[in-house]
């Protein structure tokens, strides 16, 4: 039997995501004159916290962050602002990775990651592209598998959360917008990056993934690849495959802002109510 506070709490985001994707408000994207984005770019592990190891020793908290600053480079060049969670090697808790988007007023979060499997057969076989956004439940126990993977950087991932009912219920309301356009910039990012990349396309998925709780923003995690499996190993090192994915994602987020972000702020400025163009 569902405890009385939970079905509250879901009654009042069901609500909260119909009438955020019916009539989203002016953020602060639309209001800046030039259209310009604050973006958060997050690397994914970092410090003592590898993250995944493919063939060779590659580590996937260095193909994150060599991703990541390339990925900079490109949103400067289109005039948006930039900040990185780490420029280095540098240790990070995931809860603070969002913190400081939340903090910084940030239009966008995404967070880089490369992806792996557990076993020889599976390591062999599995290569391609996944990008997720924040979901209490994830879309299959693959995507369960790879948020408890990128969670078991930081102990808090699984601590019990100490807000009450109407505590929840009000953290749910100030972030369903977020939550719908995160799905939207889940699935355009991923079209870009597909596209771009011409790696194989394993979809958009969801999941409880940690680093993106909390987000007052949209918040998406992108696997770039499968580090594990030996071709795409190989390059996702190379230099000129982080320049492709980085210039991919910049494209996506130009894309995102232009036909979701853009529209919802003319909608709302023209009294007429209605969401973003683009669907899932």
């Amino acid at each position: 039997m569902v405890p009385a506070a939970m079905r509250i709490r879901r009654i009042f985001t069901t609500l909260a995501l119909a009438a955020a994707a019916l009539a989203a408000p002016l953020d602060a994207a639309a209001a800046r004159p030039d259209g310009s984005l604050v973006v958060v770019v997050d690397p994914g592990h970092g410090g003592d916290k590898d993250g995944a190891i493919g063939p060779g020793g590659l580590k996937e908290k260095e193909v994150a962050l060599a991703i990541s600053l390339r990925l900079e480079a490109a949103l400067r060049e289109a005039g948006h602002e930039v900040i990185l969670t780490r420029r280095d090697d540098t240790g990070l808790d995931l809860g603070p990775r969002i913190q400081l988007a939340n903090e910084r007023g940030a239009d966008l979060f995404v967070s880089v990651h490369a992806n792996s499997m557990p076993t020889a057969e599976a390591r062999a076989r599995t290569s391609g592209i996944e990008t997720y956004f924040l979901s209490p439940d994830a879309t299959d126990e693959a995507a369960a598998a790879v948020a408890q993977k990128e969670n078991s950087d930081d102990a808090a991932a699984n601590a019990p959360k100490e807000l009450g009912a109407v505590g929840m219920i009000l953290a749910d309301l100030a972030r369903s917008e977020a939550h719908v356009n995160s799905s939207q910039l889940a699935y355009v990012l991923h079209e870009a990056i597909v596209k771009g990349t011409g790696g194989h396309d394993r979809g958009v998925r969801q999941a409880p993934f940690f680093v993106l709780e909390g987000a007052q923003m949209p918040a998406v995690l992108l696997e770039v690849g499968y580090i594990s499996h030996r071709t795409e190993a190989r390059r996702l090192a190379d230099a000129e495959q982080q320049e492709r994915i980085a210039r991919a994602v910049a494209r996506g987020i130009e894309r995102f802002r232009r036909d979701v972000l853009q529209k919802q702020a003319r909608s709302t400025l023209g009294g007429k109510p209605g969401a973003a163009a683009l669907q899932p």
